[in-house]
């Protein structure tokens, strides 16, 4: 997946993300915070800050334990709240971090790393 498009509206908290196949048509919508757009966005765009925000900390600090962020992938989809995880290669470990789709997909962005979606999340949230 790759990010398509993402909304950003002042005068709501709530923020919109797509996420489209990248060799398919399906598009995955996440209402997302303003922090974490913003971010994104920014990424997107390759607009520097003046210090590290705190997804280029995640990135970096991966980096600095020796850590490969490989993907991201968003895990499931419960009660219309989505689930993620990092996962990371860290010397001989598989590693597999908990984390908000939104704070997934600034890490990915962050770090260039591949987004993936599992198919049955794909699948629920067409049906929905």
């Amino acid at each position: 997946m790759h990010v398509r498009r993402i909304t950003i509206n002042e005068y709501n908290e709530h923020q919109r993300i797509d996420l489209r196949e990248r060799q398919g048509d399906r598009v995955l919508t996440i209402i997302i915070g303003q922090f974490e757009a913003i971010s994104i966005d920014r990424r997107i765009k390759k607009l520097p800050t003046p210090r590290p925000l705190t997804h280029d900390l995640i990135v970096k600090t991966i980096q600095q334990m020796g850590g490969v962020l490989e993907a991201v992938e968003i895990t499931d989809l419960q009660d219309q709240t989505y689930y993620a995880v990092l996962r990371i290669s860290l010397q001989e470990k598989k590693l597999q971090i908990d984390c908000r789709p939104s704070d997934a997909i600034a890490v990915a962005v962050t770090a260039n790393a591949p987004i993936y979606v599992q198919e049955h999340v794909l699948q629920k949230s067409q049906e929905a």
